[in-house]
């Protein structure tokens, strides 16, 4: 991540808007698929927004020092960036485990909901969360949940799709927010923390024929390359 070097501002919550907040976290995903700066194309299709948006919010971010904005290069997070795009994601994925646990929101549910209040909850109801579901590491999804401090923890794991036939191997995470998706991902019995077992590999029509729990199933090959295992 790049440095705001000599320039280091702070805001408060109350200071920052939720537009600012989306960003920081949507380029904070951007920069953990690619090397390099995120292009202003890239960032404007995951907004859903134009470019020319994109464009504006970027030296708005690059003046408050929360990036690090160069038009041919891209745009990287400055420290101080990085960290509210942290907070964002722990919020998010505390939430959505809470509201899974705590609530009886089915996965499939809960992204949408802790979209809308995790900019909203104060770092008291943070805490009270993550004291109430026992500090927990990973989200209803499998993905890792940062720290209190800013630290994104590493899971080590790879895609359902690089596994060889014969293999067996556990669930971990599934990196697929679709609520159509997950359901029928669920209705398989594919959600984290199940065995697997790879039958064949159908390179015909582009799947993999699956024994989960006794139960023969198939996913595609896209699908797969978005469920992790271990």
């Amino acid at each position: 991540m790049a440095s705001a070097g000599s320039k280091q501002i702070k805001f408060s919550r109350m200071s920052r808007s939720q537009s600012i907040e989306d960003y920081l976290k949507a380029i904070y995903k951007l920069q953990t698929l690619k090397e390099g700066g995120v292009s202003t194309s890239e960032l404007a299709k995951e907004m859903g927004v134009a470019n020319a948006s994109v464009t504006n919010m970027v030296k708005r971010l690059s003046k408050l020092g929360m990036v690090d904005y160069q038009s041919y290069y891209g745009t990287t997070l400055t420290k101080s960036g990085e960290k509210i795009a942290l907070e964002m994601i722990r919020h998010h994925r505390l939430l959505e485990l809470y509201l899974k646990e705590m609530l009886g929101y089915s996965w499939d549910e809960v992204h949408e909901e802790a979209e809308k209040l995790e900019h909203y909850i104060s770092e008291q109801f943070e805490d009270k969360i993550s004291e109430l579901l026992n500090h927990p590491t990973v989200d209803p999804h499998g993905d890792p949940i940062p720290t209190k401090d800013g630290e994104m923890p590493v899971i080590k794991s790879k895609k359902l799709s690089s596994v060889l036939a014969d293999y067996s191997c556990i669930v971990q995470r599934v990196k697929n927010q679709d609520s159509d998706v997950l359901r029928e991902l669920e209705q398989a019995g594919i959600i984290p923390g199940v065995k697997v077992t790879i039958v064949k590999r159908d390179e015909e029509k582009g799947c993999l024929h699956l024994e989960v729990e006794g139960r023969k199933t198939s996913v595609a090959d896209a699908l797969a390359a978005q469920i992790y295992v271990v």
